[in-house]
């Protein structure tokens, strides 16, 4: 690990994360729920899948953390967003937004529009999507990024003045920063972004790390862990499918002492 990482041992906030075993709340898409379960269990946390609004508020006070994700978001399961938000934000509670695909209609950005209101400990997508978040356009197609992450640095800072959390920018060197600091990581592999839901599934475990964690360090020790994890398993896989099971094994495997030696973090 580089000597300009923000922590000295990045391996403590995996131990942290993992000895606390953090329920985390998770409203998020259809196509990630069960990868992204599967993914918070091998992590160390526990994950909860829950969006109905007859019980929405009084689960959300029960758990940890919360992430939430705009993918295949409705009406109703918008107006649950908010509310298990305002239950985190009462409680003094972490909780992360992934804007997927805020800038393709008018629903995504009034949704996101009122979860910023709420002030997310951290925020977490692709550049094309934090430029739009931040008013500044963006180019996407379908949820992915055609914008660099350098491009979108300077909202990612703006952002995080406005809501005084952490702002992460996810490509093939992250970018996390909470405004006055900021950090690259370049761990990861080319194979990631070809399996349905990881990026999404990073949400719940960011969220899983902030508890009881500095959210600047946590968000940079998660992404760092999770695209380690990534390397690992890319070294056995054939393809997306072998890749896609490797990774959980290499996400459960992965020790605080190979994150420390492994994470590719250094200050912007």
């Amino acid at each position: 690990m580089t000597e300009t990482a923000p922590f000295a041992d990045v391996g403590q906030q995996l131990a942290r994360m993992r000895a606390a075993a953090p329920l985390v709340h998770n409203i998020t898409n259809f196509v990630a729920m069960n990868v992204m379960a599967n993914i918070e269990l091998a992590v160390g946390a526990s994950p909860a899948m829950l969006h109905g609004l007859p019980e929405v508020t009084e689960f959300a006070a029960l758990c940890s953390a919360l992430s939430v994700n705009i993918g295949t978001a409705d009406a109703n399961w918008a107006e649950a967003m908010v509310q298990a938000a305002r239950v985190m934000r009462r409680l003094d509670r972490p909780w992360v937004l992934d804007p997927v695909g805020i800038g393709a209609t008018q629903f995504r950005k009034d949704l996101c529009a009122r979860l910023l209101d709420l002030r997310p400990t951290v925020i977490r997508a692709n550049a094309s999507e934090i430029l739009a978040l931040a008013g500044l356009g963006g180019q996407a197609h379908g949820v992915d990024a055609r914008d660099t992450v350098a491009a979108a640095e300077t909202a990612a800072v703006q952002l995080a003045g406005r809501t005084g959390g952490v702002v992460a920018v996810s490509g093939p060197v992250d970018y996390v920063t909470d405004g006055s600091r900021a950090f690259r990581i370049g761990n990861g592999h080319a194979l990631m972004p070809q399996v349905t839901a990881l990026g999404c599934s990073l949400n719940g475990v960011i969220a899983a790390f902030l508890v009881g964690q500095k959210p600047l360090e946590a968000t940079v020790a998660a992404m760092a862990y999770y695209g380690l994890a990534g390397e690992i398993a890319a070294r056995t896989a054939q393809g997306p499918g072998s890749f896609a099971v490797a990774f959980l094994d290499a996400l459960a495997n992965l020790t605080p002492e190979a994150l420390s030696a492994g994470a590719k973090v250094s200050a912007a």
